[in-house]
């Protein structure tokens, strides 16, 4: 028997755990799914997305037991109150857009013929979700799968343990039939060989780069559909006509909310020259006044990162910065609660290079390293010297000067005056080394279904 446990970084006990599935009960998990999803895809449209809705309602009802349990799983202060703002923003959008975005397509419907191309649902849809906000990277694709007819396994990240007993609980005590949601514990080997038997017609992962390489390498010849979010590395750029206190206000909490633990977090700043030295200082100010401390605490700002080892990854990542002749400007003084363990003080580094694995590699923390740059071509080529591409942040009074620069920046999203959130009318997607596909938007229901073509052929008498 094989225990998955959920070890909190709050104190660093067992917070949960459940006994990893066989490969063979797995496949059986499935089988249901599978078996149960053509009557579901039946069901009328407006009747799959209702009840989806529902299930979200249900699980704003949980709201007692959802934020103290992430609290506990992953370290987020319960302050913020779980993700309930971006979960229902991003659900209620995909319900309001799921009838024009699954319309039939109608190329002809004349006395002779009749032509259109439907969209059909792939199937089962296998949803591999992330810890770091584990309700909604999981909602991005499991409302619109729902919705659009297909069957839903999710597996959820050790960490997150129980979020997907969650949503499946929520959604089930909502109404969606049995065996059309299932929540399925799995460790890494059963879950390879899961998605090797060919069980799944489209997967959904959210994850690091190498996780990503072992779901593409699992799925080889399966000829299933993947969607794949990977690493980010994003940058920021405030140009000389930025406004500086929104700047800092925006970039700042982009690059240390949540611990830093965000795939589309800023994690390397370029400042104009004119700018830098009044960015740096208000930067170093913003970033000291936050409270670390116990994440279940109403008045902690910061809690500690998911893992002890995330949390080593950045001192090590800082470490070598500074080895390398960056600086580090906050003042250890000012958290004596960091514990060189899981509780890890925020950080702003100046003199940094990309020779430093600091500006390079992805930092997954709150710490974040700022450069002095002289105009736009030095920025741009700054922002491009990356393998990942989720999105960039521009800073500037000028739309048509951002338009032509975020043309030319190999990313995924460009915003203009501000950064690290997911707007569900646009295509969520990267570029690079952070994966491929697209979720949320009409884009995101057309890559969980398939098109299906009808040429009929009218008989005139």
């Amino acid at each position: 028997m094989t225990m998955i446990q959920c070890i909190s970084p709050v104190d660093g006990s067992v917070f949960a755990e459940r006994e990893a599935m066989s490969l063979e009960a797995a496949n059986a998990a499935v089988a249901r799914a599978r078996k149960a999803q053509k009557a579901w895809a039946r069901r009328p449209l407006e009747e799959r997305v209702q009840l989806v809705l529902k299930g979200v309602a249900r699980l704003n009802e949980m709201s007692d037991e959802v934020v103290p349990e992430l609290a506990w799983m992953m370290g987020r202060p319960v302050r913020y109150g779980g993700e309930y703002k971006g979960f229902n923003e991003r659900s209620n959008y995909v319900a309001s857009i799921a009838a024009d975005a699954l319309a039939p397509l109608v190329i002809e419907n004349s006395g002779s013929f009749e032509r259109r191309i439907e969209r059909e649902p792939h199937g089962v849809v296998f949803v591999i979700a992330p810890w770091n906000y584990p309700y909604m990277t999981a909602i991005n694709t499991v409302a619109p799968a729902l919705m659009a007819g297909n069957t839903v396994v999710i597996k959820h990240a050790t960490q997150t343990l129980l979020v997907g007993e969650r949503l499946v609980r929520a959604f089930v005590e909502a109404g969606i039939p049995d065996d059309v949601f299932i929540n399925v514990f799995l460790d890494h080997a059963t879950t390879s060989a899961l998605i090797a038997t060919g069980s799944f017609n489209f997967i959904n992962f959210t994850g690091s780069v190498e996780g990503g390489r072992s779901i593409e390498r699992a799925a080889a010849s399966t000829f299933a559909g993947l969607g794949l979010e990977l690493g980010g590395k994003d940058p920021g750029y405030v140009m000389e006509d930025a406004d500086l206190d929104a700047a800092v206000d925006t970039l700042m909490d982009g690059a240390t909310y949540n611990s830093g633990q965000c795939c589309c977090g800023i994690e390397r700043i370029y400042v104009h020259e004119s700018l830098y030295d009044a960015f740096v200082e208000k930067s170093v100010a913003w970033v000291s006044n936050y409270k670390l401390g116990n994440p279940l605490d109403p008045e902690t700002t910061l809690g500690p990162m998911a893992h002890r080892r995330f949390a080593a990854h950045v001192r090590e990542q800082i470490a070598a910065a500074v080895a390398k002749g960056a600086k580090a400007l906050v003042d250890p003084k000012l958290f004596p609660q960091d514990d060189g363990h899981a509780y890890l003080m925020p950080q702003v580094l100046v003199d940094v290079d990309h020779s430093m694995s600091f500006m390079r590699d992805e930092t997954f923390g709150p710490a974040v390293g700022i450069m002095k740059v002289k105009n736009d071509e030095e920025a741009l080529a700054l922002m491009n010297d990356s393998q990942y591409g989720l999105t960039a942040s521009l800073w500037t009074q000028d739309p048509e000067r951002a338009g032509r620069l975020g043309r030319e920046i190999e990313t995924g999203t460009v915003f203009m005056n501000r950064a690290d959130y997911l707007d569900p009318a646009l295509c969520w997607t990267g570029v690079k080394e952070t994966g491929r596909g697209g979720s949320l938007s009409v884009i995101g229901f057309h890559n969980l279904t398939r098109p299906k073509s009808y040429h009929l052929k009218k008989v005139t008498k």
